[in-house]
């Protein structure tokens, strides 16, 4: 059976994943798209380190940030992972809020054969208005259902385009649309406030924890332009450091475009999964208890 924890950040995700994985024989694999960068560790927020020493976690740090790593190659790859894991009698868990990963993963989204080097620098160049308008012309559907501040969506449907030689819609429009595992999605409830408090509040702990630093360390030996580097937190920390505005404005900008991605995480999540929700850990593990294993 695959247990699916996702849903916004800042919700707990990982510490639920882990006590769901001890109760449940299972195993954790990563459903975030950041979190598989090596170089990357405090403003993806990655689960603790001792958590690794108690369930085995997989696809996590494990791609360096140079490698244009696409949805693609992380489909090959979790789908392979799962089969693993499944192939030992024991159970999955997948963690994370990167829905059209997590989709990717679990139905039936196929790819053409991408080519291994499509030159988006072009496109990591522009601002995002640009690039908006840039998926437009050559996508109008996409380009109404993303905004135009999701520069990582944005960017994505344009590589599809340029990998496929049709746009995203017409990609999509040939999928079936069907589960290929037995699995379910558990999605925990918050109001929408606190959600907020909880995501400015990890920001600023982010920042005591030395993420200004980790960026410093990163733009030392990293071209900022690298397609990794479009994380939130990251993006943000860099132009402070070309000094597009203040180290005040970066923080706060931080919170804004995560309370922002936390909507649209929240909204693709509802539309794309039937899923099941859950208050707390305590009533996640007794939802999978009644029942929802055996489906």
């Amino acid at each position: 059976m695959i247990i699916i924890i996702t849903g916004p950040t800042c919700m707990g995700k990982s510490s639920s994943a882990l006590e769901v994985a001890k109760l449940f024989n299972a195993e954790i694999i990563n459903g975030d798209a950041f979190q598989v960068y090596k170089q990357m560790n405090i403003g993806v927020a990655k689960p603790p380190k001792e958590y690794f020493d108690i369930v085995p976690h997989h696809l996590y740090s494990f791609v360096d940030v140079t490698h244009n790593y696409s949805i693609a190659e992380y489909q090959k790859t979790i789908r392979s992972k799962i089969d693993e894991i499944l192939s030992k009698r024991k159970n999955v868990v997948i963690v994370g809020g990167s829905g059209l990963y997590i989709r990717s993963a679990i139905y039936d989204y196929s790819f053409r054969e991408e080519k291994e080097d499509v030159d988006m620098s072009e496109f990591l160049k522009m601002d995002d208005r640009s690039l908006h308008d840039y998926l437009r012309k050559i996508d109008p559907d996409e380009a109404d259902k993303i905004h135009m501040n999701n520069r990582k969506r944005v960017l994505r449907a344009i590589e599809i385009y340029l990998n496929n030689g049709q746009s995203k819609t017409l990609v999509n429009a040939q999928q079936e649309h069907k589960m290929l595992y037995d699995a379910v999605f558990y999605v925990r409830e918050m109001d929408r406030d606190l959600l907020y408090q909880n995501i400015n509040k990890r920001v600023d702990e982010m920042m005591d924890e030395g993420l200004l630093e980790e960026v410093k360390d990163l733009a030392k030996k990293y071209n900022s332009d690298l397609r990794a580097f479009q994380a939130i937190g990251y993006k943000e920390l860099f132009s402070y450091l070309k000094g597009d505005y203040s180290f005040k404005e970066a923080v706060e900008k931080i919170k804004q475009n995560t309370r922002n991605y936390a909507k649209r995480q929240m909204t693709y999540i509802r539309h794309q999964f039937p899923v099941v929700f859950y208050k707390n850990t305590e009533d996640l593990t007794e939802k999978i208890k009644n029942g929802q294993l055996s489906r």
